[in-house]
């Protein structure tokens, strides 16, 4: 069992969140949220294996992580490929010797619309990044080695997993579901010291969702709730190296979910109807 991602907190608060001496993986790391957490990892200590399709944006973001002092490996990959990703956690445990820790953050939306409309084709691929890569590759560091040493995973989840939004209703499927894997992964995992764990943002501040934080309805939504602000990528960091570090400790199954209170004011107005 890995002495950092699954042993019992430290007396010293102080020390909990410390990350020292484990090694991490996190997908979709060039921008956004996975670059905001692997940020946070390196902070805290863990040496950062940053994966994303796209290498100069991930070399760049690399870059600036090691600029800062983080102990970072830039690998191009598309997780949504077995041999991509079976090579990302070779890499991994060939750089560092070790995988305490990994965040499965990629994540696709091709399809726009109801799913009246949505095709075979974008269907396929919005499981194949969201849900199928996040269970293989969960897999493949498991077998490598957190079956034997112990480890923490997180799953970026998102808030579209509880509340259907009739635009994104194919990757709201996938979330939710990833929301379950969550659950039995820790059910399976956890005797063996492995703590699987999911943050669900809602409306972060990110070209992913780009779209939706800068319509007129999503600034709406963003002024309806309890912090009436858009989220930040930061926001999620904090929120992960929770989950991530020995202070989650006797945490597994859960899904934080991270939303400025819009979850509460969803269940709020369907108490009242």
């Amino acid at each position: 069992m890995s002495e950092g991602a699954v042993s019992e907190s430290p007396a010293d608060v102080r020390q909990s969140l410390s990350l020292a001496g484990q090694a991490a993986l996190v997908t979709g790391a060039s921008r956004g949220i996975g670059l905001a957490i692997a940020r946070a990892l390196t902070q805290a200590g863990a040496a950062v294996v940053m994966a994303a399709r796209k290498a100069p944006g991930l070399e760049a973001a690399a870059a600036e992580l090691a600029a800062a002092g983080g102990r970072v490996l830039a690998v191009a990959a598309n997780v949504s490929r077995d041999q991509d990703r079976r090579r990302l956690v070779e890499r991994a445990l060939a750089w560092a010797s070790r995988l305490d820790i990994l965040v499965n953050n990629a994540g696709a939306n091709p399809s726009y619309g109801p799913l009246a409309e949505v095709q075979e084709a974008a269907w396929d691929k919005v499981f194949a990044v969201n849900l199928k890569a996040s269970l293989f590759l969960s897999q493949l560091a498991y077998r490598a080695w957190m079956a034997q040493h112990g480890g923490a995973i997180l799953n970026v989840s998102s808030l579209a997993a509880y509340v259907p939004t009739a635009r994104i209703n194919a990757y709201s499927v996938t979330k939710a579901a990833l929301n379950h894997l969550t659950a039995c992964l820790a059910s399976e995992w956890g005797p063996q010291g492995v703590r699987v764990n999911a943050i669900a943002p809602g409306l972060v501040q990110t070209s992913f969702s780009q779209a939706l934080w800068e319509s007129p309805e999503g600034r709406r939504r963003i002024q309806s709730n309890p912090l009436p602000r858009v989220g930040r990528p930061q926001d999620l960091a904090g929120a992960a190296l929770l989950l991530l570090s020995p202070a989650g400790s006797f945490i597994t199954g859960q899904c934080l979910i991270v939303d400025g209170g819009e979850i509460i004011k969803e269940c709020g107005q369907r108490g009242a109807a």
